[in-house]
């Protein structure tokens, strides 16, 4: 059998990627299985703070059966390159949600890092319901990309899917890309995305200010905020005070 050949920046979900990184490691592993059976609850905590010069990619095929639900919580934030990929098959009223952060900057030898979520949510049968909530803060040469596609089959009516992704830019030298993408056969459905990058509030630091706060402080207490949804709903305690240590570790590194 043949290998299979390298992405090219031609391929979409390969457009902003570290493809020298990537090539250093092909061929990739084949993608983690996740099947909650129907009616099943299932929760995954992901934490990605590789070594600084790792190439991480992680591809994840996921399939939710009927009324069950799976909840991801991750936290993308190591190595020269985190790749994380989800491609899900929801079955007829499951749920699937990702509450998802990226948090990148400028590596010790000056090269910026590469993170990058990519989705693929197929409402496979009716009445499935879905939610991605993505937030990313990008300092120094960092690149963050969300590329999200919802399908929906044309039968998989009373559908009801959504995608919210913002990113914090530190330096004008940070990158970020989203792209939510809707795909809809189907017509009696509830789907919304919406993308958004921004900067740091300056009333909001001006105000902290006033209060007294000195501006690294003030700095580190917004964008801790920022990010603090996404692991809100993590349901071990241990396991959210993990995720808040490590990202608290890596802003501290970025402020």
């Amino acid at each position: 059998m043949s290998a299979l050949p390298l992405p090219t920046r031609r391929q979409e979900e390969w457009r902003y990627s570290d493809l020298a990184a990537v090539a250093a490691i092909w061929p990739l592993p084949e993608a983690e299985r996740i099947v909650v059976p129907a009616g099943q609850r299932a929760a995954r905590a992901l934490l990605q703070d590789a070594a600084a010069d790792a190439t991480v990619v992680r591809d994840y095929a996921v399939e939710v059966g009927d009324g069950a639900t799976l909840a991801v919580h991750l936290l993308n934030m190591g190595g020269l390159l985190g790749r994380i990929t989800f491609r899900v098959t929801l079955g007829r009223g499951a749920h699937f949600a990702l509450s998802g952060a990226m948090i990148g900057g400028t590596l010790a030898d000056g090269r910026g890092q590469t993170l990058e979520i990519v989705t693929r949510v197929v409402h496979a049968e009716p009445e499935a319901t879905s939610a991605q909530v993505v937030r990313s803060i990008l300092g120094g040469k960092a690149t963050g990309t969300y590329l999200g596609t919802i399908e929906v089959a044309r039968h998989a009516q009373k559908t009801d899917a959504s995608q919210s992704v913002k990113a914090m830019l530190l330096d004008r030298t940070a990158t970020a890309n989203a792209k939510p993408e809707l795909l809809i056969y189907a017509d009696d459905v509830k789907c919304a995305h919406g993308a958004a990058v921004g900067e740091l509030d300056r009333e909001a630091l001006f105000y902290l200010a006033s209060r007294g706060m000195d501006p690294a402080t003030a700095k580190k207490l917004l964008l801790r905020a920022f990010v603090a949804d996404v692991f809100e709903g993590l349901d071990d305690a241990a396991e959210r005070e993990r995720f808040e240590a490590a990202a608290l570790a890596k802003l501290e590194a970025l402020a």
